[in-house]
């Protein structure tokens, strides 16, 4: 049996290192935020004859200085170009070098568009958040109310929100880090992304807990709090490893395979879901433990 309760201290160390650099990236560099925050031109066209290809026209678009265009495959051969600049004269460049590339092409749609997430939305969705945080803390000391010792049902549910926190603050840090080194953005798939990653995170974290609930109604009370746990890692690990595993190589096949524009999307999904995993096993229950044994010198 593996004692990861005992070497708790290098997986503190570990996420505390990451959390900081994760600060250090937001507080210096943010997010690059594309233009579902910005806003911009959404312009559709169609090629009659010629086959026009996403990255073609990317590429295209990159020779006159629209670096942030997010291309979209539409139906009937259509493509939806969106990008972050609604001045007329670069419109009107972005359709004379499409039609240089393409002459058969045809715009059939051109739009100006601003910002889907309004500052009033922002803070309803923080709001929101932090609704749904509570509520994950109470209903988890409610789950564990017949196991109010040797720790109080209340602090599992904290302990369940520092994971959260950790697993959320440690994907947004990388993705500022690869916004600033490499122009990856952050769109509304990413705060689905998000909201995923909460979801996945707190079953994982309650299936460790879980275990703990059984071990300590079941166990004998000669057995020590921190033995207990320990013991109930051991007994899950295989199971939240492997069923991440299933998740992770899913999500591989369809960020390798699968279109640009889910790509982001599916990125944040696996960050978010392997720290996921690692919090719920090395940190989440660490943190009982810990509050535990403070507990006991205080008395």
């Amino acid at each position: 049996m593996y004692n990861i309760i005992g070497q708790r201290k290098y997986f503190y160390i570990f996420s505390g290192i990451l959390i900081i650099l994760s600060v250090i990236s937001l507080s210096t560099w943010g997010l690059k935020y594309g233009i579902d925050f910005t806003g911009g031109t959404l312009m559709e066209v169609k090629g009659e004859k010629t086959k026009v290809e996403s990255g073609e026209l990317k590429n295209s678009l990159k020779e006159i200085g629209i670096e942030d265009a997010v291309i979209t495959p539409a139906q009937n051969g259509s493509f939806l170009i969106r990008y972050g600049n609604s001045d007329d004269e670069k419109n009107k460049a972005v359709l004379e070098k499409l039609k240089e590339k393409y002459p058969e092409i045809k715009n059939t749609r051109l739009d100006y568009i601003g910002p889907s997430i309004s500052s009033e939305l922002k803070r309803k969705a923080v709001w929101a958040l932090g609704i749904a945080i509570v509520g994950i803390a109470l209903y988890i000391a409610y789950a564990f109310r017949k196991v109010s010792r040797p720790v109080e049902s209340w602090k599992y549910g904290v302990g369940a929100v520092v994971a959260l926190v950790h697993d959320i603050l440690i994907t947004v840090g990388i993705f500022s880090a690869l916004g600033h080194f490499l122009n990856v953005e952050v769109d509304t798939t990413f705060i689905a992304a998000l909201l995923t990653i909460l979801g996945f995170s707190v079953h994982d974290t309650i299936v460790v807990y879980d275990r703990t609930r059984e071990n300590l109604l079941r166990g004998s009370s000669k057995e020590e709090f921190s033995e207990t746990v320990n013991r109930s890692l051991n007994e899950t690990m295989a199971r939240s490893i492997n069923t991440s595993l299933t998740v992770i190589i899913t999500l591989l096949a369809v960020f390798i395979f699968g279109g640009e524009t889910i790509k982001n999307f599916t990125l944040a999904l696996l960050i978010g879901i392997t720290f996921g995993t690692y919090s719920s096993i090395f940190v989440a229950s660490a943190l009982m433990v810990d509050w535990w044994k403070w507990e006991k010198t205080k008395n």
